[in-house]
């Protein structure tokens, strides 16, 4: 499975699966799913999801940083981010299943 990502509408699919419900149902569940997560961050609110992990915004500063190829030195303006660190659950499950 390394390298490969699942897509929203893979998601669908395995929501549609396992609930028995229709894709279109399962898909526009999936979307509300992911825009309430979006407009929380946007918000600057924390997502803790219960035994998969949380989801943060962190702002960053301003700083000066170099262009690897020339060497010139560039502004890199504040802007936000969204972090996120796995609970101990999911670290735990990922580490049993890749045996390290």
């Amino acid at each position: 499975m390394a390298g490969r990502t699942i897509t929203r509408a893979e998601l669908a699919n395995a929501v549609t699966q396992k609930v028995n419900t229709p894709r279109a149902v399962s898909a526009e569940l999936i979307d509300q799913i992911l825009e309430e997560i979006a407009g929380a961050l946007e918000k600057g609110e924390s997502v803790r999801l219960s035994s998969f992990g949380t989801f943060d915004v962190r702002t960053k500063k301003e700083r000066v940083g170099r262009n690897p190829k020339t060497g010139e030195e560039v502004p890199i303006a504040a802007r936000r981010v969204v972090t996120f660190r796995p609970s101990d659950v999911l670290k735990r499950f990922i580490n049993s299943i890749t045996g390290k």
